[in-house]
């Protein structure tokens, strides 16, 4: 997924338009990088190992945000750029300060070892799940989840709009990765965790849903959605069970390509590599029906109605949830996911509302008309028909959790 995720980042943006020309070649260098740091990271089999891979990755992304065009002014992706690597450099020692926790209790930082001591040991051990929540706050900042969240709106607000469709898409599939394979160390072993998860959980989806609501930039409205959707994966977490985790697999995914068709439009809506606002969307249907109709798709299926892949994302892990009775979890869950869909069902309204002054027609190439109907129809296959795509999930957490209890 962090392969095809890439390959539609750079289709999706011919030209570079947002990015100084003459750093086309680093900025595709650094691209690459980081997609190879979080390639590594999932296949890691040692803590140490798995924080080097995501710090190979975030310094590639650290350096490519100042890297925009000065069209909206030098100040704005140097401090989004300053703001992501401070938060990261923050976030990185607290997941060291909560690995040393974790070796100081069971003497060793590799995975398989570790699925074998935790189990029995967490459940009676606080310092093991302090440390096991230290760790989770690296996976926090590259998910942009609360309360390591404030970097998003700034930085999907200053880097260029390439940059931010990566930012906003392939680093949250590699979070999602280290997350699983965390996830399955601990399973359901302390309630303790699982409250802390919970409760950070419904932080995130509350702060990210109430904060979009008055968002007039569609870069920051899509950066709030980020910290509320990170909260809705967590929901998969905290279930603990193996049907948990293979749902968090399929929302991860049906996160990359909703997003993908948002940021699709975005960038063909600005040529020159300015941020969107609402005001730019309005009469999108008559410029381009192509584009209204990538990101009328986006936008359901990022609001999770049927019957998109989003829908089906949220139903999965809110399923995974109630098998595990928790009951208030997936409440707060629901009336979250009814209050995004007020905003997400702005940008609709604005799209497909008829615009008084007479604006040019959008031409699209013949690849990116094609391009745009792809994700549509990966958004509706997967929506309509997301057996194939669970059995794989399900196929490969079997694969990942290296102990058959876990899935019980």
């Amino acid at each position: 997924m962090l392969c095809i995720g890439l390959l539609f980042v750079i289709a999706m943006s011919p030209g570079l338009l947002g990015v100084k020309e003459r750093l086309n070649a680093e900025y595709y260098f650094f691209l690459f990088l980081s997609v190879f740091g979080l390639v590594l990271m999932a296949s890691a089999a040692e803590f140490l190992t798995l924080v080097l891979c995501l710090e190979i990755s975030s310094f590639s992304v650290y350096v490519i945000i100042p890297f925009r065009r000065k069209g909206r002014g030098l100040r704005a992706q140097m401090e989004a750029a300053l703001k992501y690597m401070m938060f990261g450099a923050l976030a990185t020692g607290l997941t060291l300060y909560g690995i040393s926790y974790v070796y100081g209790i069971t003497h060793t930082t590799y995975l398989n070892e570790l699925a074998t001591i935790i189990p029995g040991l967490i459940s009676t051990s606080p310092m093991l799940v302090i440390g096991f929540t230290l760790i989770l706050c690296g996976i926090f900042f590259k998910m942009a989840m609360f309360p390591l969240h404030f970097w998003a709106p700034d930085v999907y607000q200053g880097a260029a709009n390439e940059t931010t469709t990566f930012v906003a898409t392939i680093p949250k599939v590699g979070a999602a990765v280290l997350l699983l394979r965390i996830a399955v160390l601990f399973g359901q072993g302390s309630d303790l965790l699982t409250l802390i998860i919970s409760v950070l959980a419904v932080l995130s989806m509350t702060v990210g849903n109430l904060s979009a609501l008055v968002q007039n930039d569609v870069k920051r409205l899509l950066a709030y959605s980020s910290i509320a959707h990170a909260g809705y994966l967590m929901v998969g977490i905290a279930a603990g069970n193996g049907e948990g985790l293979t749902a968090v697999s399929f929302y991860i995914t049906a996160y990359l390509f909703l997003n993908l068709a948002c940021f699709f439009v975005i960038y063909h809506l600005a040529p020159q590599g300015s941020n969107i606002r609402f005001s730019d969307i309005r009469g999108l249907y008559k410029r381009s029906p192509v584009l209204a109709a990538v990101l009328a798709a986006g936008a359901v299926g990022l609001a999770g109605i049927p019957p998109t892949v989003g829908f089906m994302g949220k139903f999965l892990v809110f399923v995974s949830a109630v098998r595990q009775e928790m009951y208030p979890l997936v409440i707060l869950a629901v009336i979250n996911a009814g209050v995004s869909a007020f905003f997400y069902l702005r940008l609709i309204r604005a799209a497909y509302t008829r615009d008084t002054e007479k604006q040019i027609t959008l031409h699209l190439s013949p690849f990116s008309k094609c391009l745009g109907c792809v994700l549509v129809a990966v958004i509706l296959g997967m929506g309509l028909f997301p057996g194939p795509a669970t059995d794989l999930f399900g196929q490969a957490m079997k694969n990942v959790v290296p102990l058959a209890s876990a899935l019980q």
